[in-house]
């Protein structure tokens, strides 16, 4: 099965109960999604499976992504954790798994922005490796499909690329019209690594740890608005347009019908024009929303350093 266009993310933010995303991940396959974006930080994995499963599902038709958490990145933990996974979903195999964050530093469960690990630590990238070979290992025995990371830096994946025997089929990272990331999408297409964006319309939904004051919305810039006025769609649908007219696959989350069946037409149907994706392009604001605070470690200067800015990694 090739990768869907799109996919619904199955994040609950904190304040969505696991049955209610379960529930969304049955509606979202009925109106006709093929990509389901799973984790095992986000705690359903047990609901959507058993929703799967009661539903009558045929795998053989969906697309099944998870990602091994950041306490998991051992050797025997990395590979427990993957069988959990297997487990709660009810499935034998997965077509995508991903290292979640490039590094071991988690933090607990709805925590605020100030919650840090004593046991953080800044990317190492033996260690990273060899949480990569075991990866390498499910694959090699037919467990999974695919392989791949998230929110990697390019100097992080140019150290992957180079060391990896099995190299990633995609990077998961954040992109939507006001943070394009639009160098190392354009380095990962030419490595042949599938994009896919997570927060396409800006997650105005993500937990307040996640929130800060410098923040800012593509939904109410005025081009965008614009646009999205032309093709008689709300805002966010043109956000999800012009992930695929930029060749990315986005993974919006949301447990409303109404708005899983116009997430789902915005890739579908009536795409943007070169001109509007040009004029979107444009609009770049470099704001990343999740930036990632509680994963820092002493030392650490704040939430830039686990972003490798300056094309080296941060130690």
């Amino acid at each position: 099965m090739q990768i869907p266009l799109i996919g619904l993310g199955t994040f609950g933010s904190d304040h969505v109960s696991n049955l209610d995303v379960a529930q969304s991940v049955i509606t979202a396959i009925n109106l006709g999604y093929e990509m389901i974006d799973c984790a095992s930080v986000y705690g359903n994995e047990k609901e959507i499976g058993d929703a799967l499963k009661a539903n009558n599902i045929d795998r053989s038709k969906i697309w099944l992504t998870s990602k091994l958490w950041n306490d998991k990145h051992t050797s025997s933990d990395a590979r427990d954790s993957f069988f959990n996974t297997l487990s709660n979903l009810n499935t034998d195999y997965l077509d995508l798994y991903l290292i979640h964050w490039p590094f071991p530093n988690y933090h607990p469960p709805k925590c605020d922005v100030t919650s840090r690990s004593e046991n953080a630590k800044p990317y190492i990238h033996d260690n990273f490796m060899a949480t990569w070979r075991e990866l390498e290992k499910l694959y090699k025995e037919g467990y999974i499909r695919n392989i791949g990371t998230s929110n990697m830096t390019m100097p992080k994946m140019e150290l992957l690329l180079r060391d990896c025997e099995i190299k990633p089929f995609a990077n998961e990272m954040e992109l939507h019209p006001y943070f394009q990331q639009t160098s190392f999408v354009n380095y990962l297409k030419s490595k042949d690594i599938k994009v896919i964006g997570f927060c396409p319309i800006g997650s105005p939904a993500r937990p307040e740890r996640d929130r800060t004051e410098e923040d800012v919305s593509e939904l109410e810039d005025s081009i965008l608005l614009d646009i999205a006025k032309d093709h008689k769609v709300h805002p966010a649908e043109i956000c999800l347009k012009w992930a695929k007219g930029n060749g990315i696959i986005p993974i919006p989350q949301s447990t409303k019908a109404s708005h899983l069946l116009s997430n789902l037409k915005s890739i579908q149907e009536d795409p943007l024009s070169e001109e509007e994706l040009k004029r979107l392009n444009t609009i770049d604001k470099d704001c990343r929303l999740i930036k990632g605070q509680v994963f820092l470690w002493k030392g650490a200067k704040d939430w830039r350093d686990l972003w490798d800015l300056d094309g080296t990694i941060t130690k």
